[in-house]
């Protein structure tokens, strides 16, 4: 495993994320990241920083295991106790595109399962 190199750029993004979460509660959010802030952190050359994570109350549920970039974000939000308290009972998909934009996208849980 790879050590933490996305991590500091993740938590410096964090008050930002979590802005955008809240209001992703009502409608999609997306907003542009710095590219030379994760360039700087660590060249994935032709990889890029392209990734999705879905999680469901706070849990991620598809892989990110082979993006170091997603991981990082993970492991920034999971040490923020308002994000993390904002992740439960809900579906979030976060992902970055070749552009660059990170977009989130949430739908509530049903408390009827």
């Amino acid at each position: 495993m790879e050590e933490r190199k996305y991590l500091q750029t993740w938590k410096k993004y964090l008050p930002v994320i979590r802005l955008h979460l809240k209001r992703s509660f009502n409608e999609d959010q997306s907003f542009k990241l710095n590219i030379t802030d994760f360039e700087s952190a660590g060249d994935r050359g032709k990889s890029g920083y392209t990734f999705n994570i879905t999680m469901e109350n706070g849990k991620v549920t598809n892989n990110i295991s082979g993006s170091a970039v997603a991981r990082d974000l993970f492991e920034a939000l999971k040490s923020d106790e308002t994000i993390k308290a904002m992740l439960q009972d809900k579906n979030i998909k976060i992902s970055v595109g070749k552009s660059f934009i990170l977009s989130i996208k949430t739908t509530h849980v049903s408390a009827f399962k």
